[in-house]
């Protein structure tokens, strides 16, 4: 879609050249949401593209996501063999149900920022401790975890003019065991409940929960919980108007799934059979 009230666009190479922000501007990564519908009150883009933040870098202790990171390029990316939870990187991109040209397009960080209940790079981020580091419009940085980044439905802990650089993910959150389980009202439909368990080799068990409620999240238990602790922690922790409603699922029956995933992850993790 056209967005005809836009007098400008920025192409900023440095930090340093980055525009001061004023009512009216927008950051313009993928644009694939931003594009979709109409912008009235924008008037100018930030143009992220010419900054050529490396997709993705992997260190000794960390993988480094930037913000600008396509889809397709999370995607495609070579996992060491001890990386056990790698499989839920493209269990996660998969859970976009979008086409081809939206994975070579939208980004990691668009999802984030865009906060919605069922966006599975919060989901991915969330259950593998990824940190996000923001770049503050008033300068300096800020690092918080992508669970306290997202506060509810499309809310989150950007200011006005902050940008969000990149998402840090410690390597030994990739080495855990992992299950992935996920839901929706109809086979293409948008995700109803994300569920995403890991065990590490102390035998620590942590669960996220990320589309069946409005913000991320998650229990962590010292050692596997049988199945009474386990719906006691979710009952507990998650208080009914944390389920999220809309018309891809209705709180009850989130709550319901929510339950059961949660459930069947555990069995997966201890290597239950299930009935």
């Amino acid at each position: 879609m056209d967005l005809n009230t836009i007098t400008a666009v920025a192409h900023p190479q440095t930090r340093a050249q980055l525009p001061v922000w004023t009512p009216g501007d927008a950051w313009l990564a993928g644009g694939t949401w931003l594009f979709s519908e109409p912008q009235v009150h924008l008037t100018r883009l930030i143009d992220l593209t010419d900054l050529k933040w490396p997709a993705l870098t992997m260190t000794e202790n960390h993988l480094t996501i930037a913000a600008t990171c396509t889809i397709s390029q999370l995607d495609a990316l070579a996992c060491p063999a001890d990386w056990l939870a790698a499989p839920l990187i493209s269990q996660c991109c998969r859970a976009f149900l979008a086409s081809f040209k939206i994975w070579k397009t939208a980004t990691v960080g668009g999802n984030l920022c865009m906060s919605l209940p069922a966006g599975p790079m919060i989901s991915l981020m969330s259950a593998l401790d990824g940190v996000c580091t923001i770049w503050k419009a008033s300068g300096g940085e800020q690092k918080i975890s992508v669970v306290d980044f997202v506060t509810g439905n499309q809310r989150n802990r950007l200011m006005s003019g902050d940008l969000l650089r990149q998402i840090d993910i410690p390597v030994s959150a990739l080495r855990r065991r992992s299950a992935f389980r996920q839901i929706s009202l109809t086979p293409v439909g948008r995700s109803a409940a994300l569920l995403i368990g890991s065990l590490d080799a102390a035998g620590a068990q942590t669960l996220t929960i990320t589309a069946s409620t409005v913000r991320p999240i998650q229990l962590s238990f010292p050692e596997p919980p049988d199945a009474s602790a386990l719906r006691a922690a979710l009952s507990e922790q998650i208080t009914d108007d944390l389920y999220h409603t809309d018309i891809h699922g209705k709180p009850l029956w989130r709550k319901h799934m929510t339950q059961r995933l949660a459930e069947e992850i555990r069995g997966e993790l201890l290597g239950i059979v299930q009935p």
